[in-house]
């Protein structure tokens, strides 16, 4: 079943093409650059070794590469995969891979983050799968953040025939304690988009399995 799962998961990724041109364009790039990662990072230090999961076409990526010392960014679509790979030429390592299975060893990142990703993993069960596996490639103490779309109609008519599934940012920190995170911390901006922050717990900590939420507007 497993198996099934992650095979369902790649092959349900692909976006429409109108999603597929937005995502790519430059004035996506621009608004990731100048608003959206500012506002999904704002407070949050991921260290010198970073994870992206999910980078597509990698308007997220380049903007990660200024903020870190060594990135590695994990994309399920070989195609998208291989085409950041030939733009970014050396500057992170691309690995084509599953993000509910990572191809990395336990503790390798100081930080794993995902943007506008976590709604094309096509079930909460493979969603959850992901945060542990973020959790396992984590090194302890280290940050998982990230963020993701808040529904409403331009979104589903942008996601038409994509894989949509919208995670609830106030069903989130359960489902983060749940995993095994702490310092849990999600704040909401209605009707755009959500951010999260987490930490892996030190060989030390007893795992708090609660959660905070602010909810409030995205500066």
């Amino acid at each position: 079943m497993a198996d099934t799962h992650r095979a369902d998961y790649r092959s349900r990724m692909p976006m429409n093409r109108i999603h597929q041109w937005l995502c790519a364009s430059e004035r996506w790039a621009d608004a990731v650059e100048r608003q959206f990662l500012p506002w999904a990072l704002a407070g949050v230090e991921l260290g010198d070794e970073v994870l992206e999961i999910g980078p597509g076409y990698g308007a997220t990526t380049r903007v990660l590469l200024t903020r870190t010392a060594a990135l590695t960014a994990l994309e399920t679509d070989a195609a998208l995969a291989d085409r950041l790979a030939r733009q970014l030429d050396g500057r992170a390592r691309v690995v084509h891979g599953d993000g509910t299975a990572m191809p990395f060893a336990d503790g390798s990142f100081t930080g794993v983050s995902c943007f506008t990703m976590l709604h094309h993993v096509p079930s909460p069960a493979l969603q959850d799968r992901l945060f542990v596996e973020a959790l396992r490639v984590l090194q302890p103490g280290g940050i998982f953040a990230g963020a993701d779309s808040m529904p409403s109609l331009g979104f589903r008519l942008l996601h038409v025939f994509d894989t949509m599934v919208l995670v609830d940012p106030a069903a989130l920190p359960q489902r983060l304690a749940a995993a095994g995170y702490v310092d849990i911390a999600v704040e909401a901006a209605p009707r755009r988009a959500f951010k999260f922050r987490a930490r892996k717990p030190t060989r030390r900590a007893t795992v708090d399995h609660g959660g905070d939420v602010a909810h409030g507007k995205a500066g």
